[in-house]
């Protein structure tokens, strides 16, 4: 099936039913049943390029074996969640990738578009032509459509627009206006709002004739004629109250919101600290235009602890399966750094050539100190990244805080130092080297510790990702003054 043109008819074959969620592990099992029908599917057309080029049969043959493959594809794909295809999308090769995606029933495309990672994304959309796009599109709110814009070709966007209400293109344009990582770019428009000044039981009417609530409604967001934002009135109040209760008696005027132009972490951790479902977000004027829910939040979560696992190694997002040549872009600039670094502490190692000649040894226990400094200061990284994270460091605490690891770090390192030291007398069968192991064990760990801390609060300081490259740079440093202290103290005391 030709994965530009999924406007087709749905074959009376295959029977459409509403897509049910898959658990983790019913997520795996579908991919690998995936996996072995595109298996098959690679296998009769292998079989039928062998056929000799006399056999009209062939084609024939394949075209049946090719298309009953598809229609099982199909019935297994259209019965999953978009959320579950999205993930099975993530896992195959371009390829099959573009295969599957033309299988997918059409009215799935824009929710799935939604779900997969971005660079999954960009490679679907550009196996899409125009009239996918828009048939992709026409059903997506304005918040959504503001998701996907930025992967859109621009007309596509100038396109869909038309066939918004004005309501709708002035949300859109107003999302759109908002710059990746903030409230503004992740808010929801669809929501209840009531008057204050209306009974509980209008309340009720008015929500009986919806056609349902938008997800995760826990509250009402109670605004005046103006609207200008009141307060909140959950949802249990509402049904546990007298329905004659006038809606601004029993609202809740403390409350959390948000404004557009905040950061998305900032509201996630706000999410956390006060267990919240929703929030409504508020410009200067104190007008409602808006609201982040959960669903939204999660996502943020999710894509910050990704990045933040990425960088610490030098990586950006990348996919997978694609050529090598972009995932060289992408890998090498940290590495050639790494290298460069690695370069570096090995010519300070050359510098006491002459005390490693006339004691071999060191050459084996100096690995041994660098390596327990980096994984000390590793420690203590990943410690105050998450901290800063999550806001829980500041200059009045940023002293405390390094004292505190210093002390953890000389009694963690004197502990192990004395095994360290043991070891180092049992193999050397000398007391000095062991002496000389220790003390630069230590040394080493406290060094580790005190950049462990400094390293990503300053970048943090000068608006860089703390996590970005920072154990690039302790592991530098550890390995350059691991061994500059170690073979230095073995020259002072040993030779």
């Amino acid at each position: 099936m030709n994965s530009n043109n999924k406007r087709t008819e749905t074959p009376e074959a295959i029977v459409v039913t509403i897509p049910r969620r898959l658990d983790t592990e019913d997520a795996q099992l579908a991919l690998e049943r995936i996996q072995e029908l595109l298996k098959k599917h690679e296998v009769v057309e292998n079989l039928v390029r062998r056929q000799e080029e006399g056999d009209e049969q062939a084609p024939i043959i394949e075209g049946l074996l090719k298309r009953q493959h598809e229609v099982e594809l199909e019935h297994l794909l259209n019965q999953m969640h978009p959320a579950d295809i999205a993930f099975i999308l993530e896992s195959l090769p371009s390829e099959q990738r573009r295969l599957i995606w033309g299988l997918v029933n059409a009215k799935y495309d824009g929710d799935i578009l939604l779900e997969v990672n971005d660079w999954v994304r960009e490679d679907l959309i550009s196996s899409m032509n125009r009239e996918d796009l828009l048939a992709a599109t026409e059903d997506l709110g304005a918040d959504e459509l503001a998701d996907l814009a930025p992967d859109l070709p621009a007309d596509i966007v100038a396109e869909v627009q038309k066939g918004l209400t004005n309501e709708e293109r002035a949300q859109l344009l107003e999302a759109m206006g908002y710059p990746e990582g903030t409230v503004g770019a992740i808010m929801d428009f669809e929501m209840v709002r009531v008057r204050e000044d209306v009974s509980l039981e209008v309340v009720l009417r008015y929500l009986r004739r919806l056609e349902n609530l938008p997800d995760h409604t826990d509250q009402i967001f109670v605004v005046d004629r103006q609207d200008r934002f009141q307060g909140v009135l959950s949802i249990s109040q509402l049904l546990v109250n007298d329905p004659e209760t006038v809606v601004k008696d029993v609202m809740k005027t403390d409350y959390l919101s948000l404004k557009p132009n905040e950061d998305d972490a900032e509201a996630a951790l706000a999410f956390e600290r006060y267990d919240l479902v929703s929030a409504p977000v508020i410009d200067k004027q104190n007008r409602l235009i808006g609201r982040v829910t959960i669903a939204e939040v999660v996502d943020v979560i999710r894509e910050d602890s990704q990045e933040q696992d990425l960088s610490r190694a030098g990586l950006h997002e990348e996919d997978i399966f694609a050529p090598a040549v972009k995932a060289i872009k992408n890998r090498a600039p940290w590495l050639l750094i790494n290298l460069c670094t690695a370069a570096t502490a090995s010519v300070i190692a050359s510098q006491f050539e002459g005390t490693v000649s006339h004691i071999v040894i060191l050459a084996f226990l100096m690995s041994i100190v660098a390596g327990i400094g980096g994984n000390s200061g590793n420690q203590t990284m990943i410690l105050v990244i998450r901290a800063l994270a999550v806001g829980r460091i500041t200059s009045k605490n940023f002293r405390s805080l390094l004292q505190r690891e210093c002390i953890v770090t000389f009694l963690v390192g004197f502990l192990g130092s004395i095994v360290a030291a043991g070891f180092s007398w049992a193999f050397s069968g000398s007391l000095k080297i062991a002496l000389v192991m220790a003390a630069a064990m230590v040394s080493n760990m406290l060094i580790g510790a005190v950049l462990g801390v400094l390293i990503p609060i300053v970048r943090d300081k000068f608006g860089k990702d703390p996590a970005v490259g920072s154990s690039v740079m302790l592991t530098f440093a550890t390995d350059s003054l691991g061994f500059f202290i170690f073979l230095g103290l073995a020259s002072i005391f040993l030779l």
